[in-house]
C-alpha cells in the first residue's frame, strides 16, 4: 500500500491509526521470569543454572559408569568390559574429547576392528576407505554427539582426530594421545597384544568390548584372556559392567537377560 493511499484511508475513516497508540496488543515478557539467557536464574521459582555450552556435562548414570570414569581419570590403560548399552564407547570418547579440549592430550586416535557381522560388504563400490566407512560409523556417531560435525571434520583435517581400523595400527607408537579401541571382542589375542604395545608416553588407552558378543569363531576372541591377565598388573584398571549399568531402553536389559 502506497503512502498516498494510506493517507486517503485515514482521511475517509476506513483506517484507524490510533489502534497503534498503545501497546495493548503487544505481549510483554514478564520482568520476573525465572530464566536468563546469560545462564543466571532470577526471580521466584528459579531453577538451576542452564548449561549453555555445546558440550554436555558427563554424568555417571550407574555405579559401574562412575567406576569407569574414575578409572579413566586415574589410569593410563583401562579395559571396559560389559554388555551393549552400558556406555563403554560413549564414556571413553567423551573423556577423550574432554582431554583434547583441555589440552591434556595432543590428539585422539580411535580404532575398531573391521570384522563382518554376518554381512559381506566387499561388493560395495568405492575405495578401501569407502568400504571401511560402515565399520567406523559408530565412532563418528559418538564423536558428533560430543562435538558438532563441522568441528569433527576440522579436527580430522588437522590430524587431531584419527579414526582407523585395527589393521592400520601395527608398527606405530602413540605418544601424547588418547586412544580408544572399540569392539575389542572382535580382536584376537595377537591383535590385542599388538594394540596394547602401541601405548606411548603421556598417553591414555581405553579398550572397550563385550566378550560375550564376539563376531569371531568361538575361542578366537582374546579379550577375556587379556583382561584376566591384566587384572594382575598395577597401573591397569579392568572395569566390568553388568546389566544394571545399561542406560539404553529398559527392554535392552530385559532381552540380554534371556538371550
Amino acid at each position: 500500500m502506497t503512502k498516498r493511499a494510506l493517507k486517503r484511508l485515514v482521511r475517509e475513516g476506513e483506517f484507524d491509526a490510533t489502534q497503534f497508540s498503545d501497546d495493548g496488543k503487544v505481549r510483554r515478557l514478564p520482568l520476573d521470569r525465572g530464566w536468563s539467557p546469560s545462564g543466571t536464574s532470577h526471580g521466584h521459582g528459579a531453577g538451576p543454572e542452564r548449561e549453555q555450552g555445546y558440550l554436555k556435562t558427563i554424568k555417571a548414570k550407574s555405579v559401574g559408569q562412575a567406576r569407569l570414569i574414575e578409572a579413566i581419570e586415574q589410569k593410563n590403560l583401562v579395559l571396559a568390559l560389559g554388555p551393549a548399552g552400558t556406555g563403554k564407547t560413549y564414556l571413553a570418547i567423551a573423556k577423550a574429547v574432554e582431554a583434547l579440549e583441555a589440552g591434556t592430550c595432543g590428539r585422539i586416535v580411535l580404532s575398531r576392528p573391521a570384522v563382518e557381522a554376518g554381512e559381506s560388504i566387499g561388493f560395495l563400490p568405492g575405495e578401501m576407505e569407502d568400504k571401511l566407512a560402515p565399520y567406523l560409523r559408530p565412532l563418528y556417531d559418538a564423536l558428533s554427539d560430543r562435538l558438532s560435525m563441522k568441528r569433527v571434520r576440522a579436527l580430522m583435517a588437522e590430524g587431531l582426530i584419527e579414526i582407523a581400523p585395527v589393521g592400520f595400527m601395527r608398527g606405530r607408537t602413540l605418544n601424547n594421545a588418547f586412544v580408544v579401541i572399540d569392539e575389542a571382542q572382535n580382536c584376537t589375542y595377537v591383535q590385542l597384544k599388538m594394540l596394547l604395545t602401541r601405548l606411548g608416553w603421556s598417553s591414555t588407552m581405553v579398550i572397550t568390548g563385550d566378550p560375550n558378543q564376539s563376531d569371531l569363531l568361538p575361542g578366537v576372541s582374546g579379550l577375556a584372556d587379556v583382561a584376566e591377565k591384566l587384572e594382575q598388573v598395577s597401573g591397569v584398571s579392568v572395569v566390568r559392567l553388568a546389566e544394571v549399568d545399561i542406560v539404553r531402553h529398559p527392554l535392552v536389559a530385559s532381552m540380554l537377560g534371556v538371550l
